[in-house]
Formats: structure tokens, C-alpha cells, sequence
């Protein structure tokens, strides 16, 4: 069967770069039969996750025979080449990322080291999902896109690394399901509460049907995510009401993730029985008798 070549890339076009993970661009191609790259070096690393087909990876004059579910990375400095199929050219996405010991750290604890460059795995639906958002971050995540693909980075990582703990598997079946489920989405929200959040694409995201992710989570914590999220938002507002007092409550409500003031206020109110700008008068007051 013959495929259609394809290319698409979306670079991070940003100025700023953070001491941690940084994304400098992600892509998906459709490769040609016999499309060959290198032999070269990279001063980055970058990272490919194989859709579909396959090819042969060389590292200095080792080959590896890679399939769908493989991943393959490339440390910067690092004579690489890489060749798709004659007969069933690979479909791939990849990552290019920047990062200090902290990316090292990571990449150790995803099962890469100096005599493995290469995971094998059969093909997984959250591995691809994660690395098309990273890609998808960069192109239409605006001004925070990079925040977000390091942050989806971040959360691939996390994947590889439960494989690597032997923490992956069937989630209905696994006895420790619910607990890894309960982790991935607290990690998700509380990187992801100041964005507008969606329960969908979250589940998405992770690799859960989102009606699984709602229930094993309501009953390992007895709120939904939706909940979580809202006491979330709450409590970093209280904290933000308890030490930015020249922002405003609505400069507040939107920091956290919460454009509408007024509902904003409703829930606050709901939850601790005081609106916001009594909640932060009373810590003030306080603070003023402790100095007197």
C-alpha cells in the first residue's frame, strides 16, 4: 500500500527559555520509502514516537529495527542516522527539547541511558496523543504554547516512567489503577488550573475513556474532577488573597482560572462562607494586631 507523504512541524518561537525542559519544536511525518537522514550530530536532543511502518535507527554503527510503538532518541552530539522502511515507510511524531541534568534525570528515569536509546513498546494511544499536544501546544497555544508543551513534556515523561516502574498495564484491571489514575489527573490539574480546562480532552490526554476517569476518581477521592478542579482554584486564590494584596479579587479569579468574578465569588463564598473580600480583610486585620 502505497502512503502519501506528509510533513508538518510547529516550532516555539519564544525568547524565553527556563532552567528546566525546554520544547523547541515537534512534528508528525509521513515518511517516503528509503527516506534517510544523517548521518549527523544535533546540539539538542530529540525524541521520535513511531506510529505506523518501520525503519532502522544507527547509533555510531549500531543498527536497531524499529516497529510502531518504538521510540528512538537522539542525545545532542551524537552521531545518529536514521532510514525508513523500502516496503512500509514509518510514520512518526517527535519532540525536540532542550534541558540540563533535569532532562538527563528524566530521560534515566524513562528507561534511556548510555547503552539504551530505544523503548520498545507496542503502540499506545496516550504515548501518540501526548506527543501530538505537544506539537499542538506549539502551534496554537499563543503566549503561554511553550509553558504548555513543556508541561505535555513533562507529562510524556511520566508515561515512559510508569512503563519503565511496571505501573502501566490494563487501568480496569490493575489493582493499582485507581491510585495511578487519581495521580496523573491531580499532577494535570494543578499544572493546568490557571488554563481553561477541559474534562475531555484532560482524559484524552491521559489515555482514559472520560466517563472511567470521572468514576475511579469520584470514588478514590469522593469529588469529581470538576469538583477538585473548582476547590483547586479556590484555595490558590485564598493563598493569592493572603499574599498579592494589590491585585484585585477579579485580577485574582482570572490568575486562577476563572474569568467570571461574580461566579468567582459565589463559589468562594459557598465553600468557606465569606466572600473573597471579607476572607482577605479578616487575614489583614490579623496580620495588623500581630504587629501591634
Amino acid at each position: 500500500m502505497k502512503h502519501p507523504y506528509t510533513y508538518t512541524v510547529a516550532s516555539n518561537h519564544s525568547s524565553d527559555r527556563f532552567h528546566g525542559l525546554n520544547v523547541l519544536f515537534a512534528g508528525e511525518s509521513q515518511t517516503k520509502p528509503g527516506h534517510k537522514v544523517g548521518p549527523k550530530v544535533y546540539d539538542y536532543y530529540l525524541m521520535h514516537y513511531i506510529l505506523s511502518g518501520s525503519g532502522t535507527f544507527t547509533i555510531g554503527e549500531t543498527p536497531y529495527e524499529l516497529h510502531a510503538g518504538d521510540t528512538f532518541l537522539i542525545e545532542p552530539e551524537q552521531l545518529i542516522r536514521y532510514t525508513s522502511s523500502d516496503s512500509d515507510p514509518w510514520m512518526y511524531r517527535w519532540i525536540a527539547f532542550e534541558g540540563n541534568e533535569e532532562a538527563d534525570k528524566l530521560l534515566a528515569s524513562c528507561g534511556f541511558h548510555d547503552s539504551n536509546r530505544v523503548l520498545r513498546q507496542a503502540a499506545d494511544r496516550r504515548t501518540a496523543v501526548l506527543f501530538h499536544q505537544v506539537y499542538r501546544s506549539l502551534r496554537e497555544g499563543g503566549a503561554m504554547g511553550a509553558v504548555q508543551a513543556a508541561g505535555y513534556l513533562q507529562l510524556l515523561f511520566s508515561v515512559y516512567g510508569g512503563k519503565a516502574a511496571g505501573l502501566e498495564g490494563n487501568m480496569e484491571r490493575s489493582e493499582n489503577g485507581g491510585e495511578t489514575l487519581v495521580r496523573q489527573v491531580t499532577h494535570y490539574l494543578s499544572a493546568q488550573f490557571a488554563m481553561p480546562v477541559s474534562i475531555e480532552q484532560m482524559a484524552e490526554t491521559l489515555g482514559y475513556n472520560r466517563a472511567y476517569l470521572s468514576r475511579v476518581f469520584k470514588r478514590a477521592t469522593g469529588m469529581t474532577p470538576v469538583t477538585f478542579l473548582l476547590r483547586l482554584r479556590i484555595d490558590k486564590a485564598r493563598l493569592l488573597l493572603r499574599e498579592r494584596p494589590e491585585l484585585t479579587v477579579e485580577q485574582i479569579a482570572a490568575s486562577v482560572g476563572i474569568p467570571d468574578a461574580l461566579y468567582f465569588s459565589k463559589q468562594f463564598k459557598r465553600l468557606y462562607e465569606q466572600s473573597p473580600s471579607s476572607y482577605r480583610r479578616g487575614v489583614l486585620q490579623g496580620e495588623k494586631r500581630l504587629l501591634f
